[in-house]
């Protein structure tokens, strides 16, 4: 997950949502920019990059729905074949 919130701020929403997963702070907005992912409003766009171990993006989903971005993930990593996904 990548915010273009500072990073106390990412900090209290991980805290708050007990989230076990990192989130990147890019208050610069430098790698939303450069993913293209930076909206006309100045915030990140809700999308999900699936990028294998070679580093290689292999899918990008541009209609994530925060309700249901879990199970959908775990969908897409299976149909995609990554292997921690089976």
């Amino acid at each position: 997950m990548a915010s273009v919130d500072a990073v106390e701020d990412n900090r209290a929403f991980a805290e708050k949502n007990e989230a076990s997963f990192p989130i990147l702070s890019d208050p610069g907005k430098g790698m939303c920019r450069d993913y293209g992912v930076l909206s006309a409003l100045g915030y990140a766009k809700r999308w999900t990059f699936y990028i294998d171990g070679e580093g290689i993006i292999r899918e990008i989903d541009k209609s994530v729905n925060p309700m249901k971005a879990g199970a959908d993930m775990v969908e897409n990593l299976r149909s995609l074949g990554f292997p921690s996904a089976g």
